[in-house]
């Protein structure tokens, strides 16, 4: 693969409070039509040349700090649609992975997570990661005590990666959604050596005909990681 084969895409979903309030609509609104941009850009992705490993941030360890009420909303919207998605998992051979902490979450929630991927483990096509309950100093900081726990006395840069809940730590592009311009503790190890593209669209607008845009416009840089 050339150095601008894009492998692993991640993206910061923002935008969905934003769009619904500039139409007047409960941010449940903009959760709802963010959840089928997710179906869009996940099936996009599986049928791509290239790209093997999708990872959205869908839930942060900050975000329990938003209104118990849109919380739970996001919590039942999560269950709902990992049921009514595993069919296109299994249709489209998406093998499905979750990383953060999701024993935070219900029972039943975390019971449909494991479920979920169980039944989509086989799938050999896309690997389409939702980080839920994420933080990546903390994925940072496991990664290392379980380094230590292993019996190393000197952790090495192979040792982080190879105990990061990411299923790939490589990170090509990062795109983030609704103008911000900052990766907020999202997989700050992988992006060493990732491109950035920052859109003003809101998550809930994103479609295919952006992204193969930015795709295009990430061929076109010219990626020298540290050298000339």
């Amino acid at each position: 693969m050339s150095k601008n084969s894009l492998e692993h895409l991640a993206i910061i979903m923002d935008g969905n409070g934003r769009w619904a309030k500039n139409r007047g609509k409960n941010r449940t609104a903009g959760h709802k039509k963010g959840a089928e941009v997710v179906r869009d850009i996940t099936t996009f992705c599986s049928n791509h040349s290239t790209i093997k490993t999708l990872t959205l941030y869908a839930f942060s360890t900050e975000n329990w700090k938003r209104p118990k009420l849109e919380v739970e909303f996001l919590m039942k919207l999560l269950d709902n649609w990992l049921k009514n998605e595993l069919d296109s998992y299994q249709k489209n051979n998406i093998k499905f992975q979750a990383i953060g902490d999701i024993t935070k979450f219900s029972a039943k929630l975390q019971e449909r997570i494991l479920e979920t991927q169980k039944k989509t483990k086989n799938n050999m096509g896309l690997t389409q990661v939702l980080a839920l309950n994420y933080g990546s100093r903390t994925e940072i900081v496991d990664a290392v005590n379980r380094s230590i726990n292993q019996g190393k006395t000197i952790i090495t840069e192979d040792d982080i990666s190879d105990n990061l809940d990411t299923p790939y730590s490589d990170l090509d592009l990062l795109i983030r959604t609704s103008g911000e311009k900052r990766v907020s503790n999202y997989l700050l190890w992988q992006l060493s050596y990732s491109e950035f593209y920052f859109t003003n669209t809101h998550w809930p607008d994103f479609t295919t005909k952006e992204l193969k845009i930015i795709i295009e416009d990430f061929k076109n840089r010219n990626r020298r990681f540290g050298g000339v």
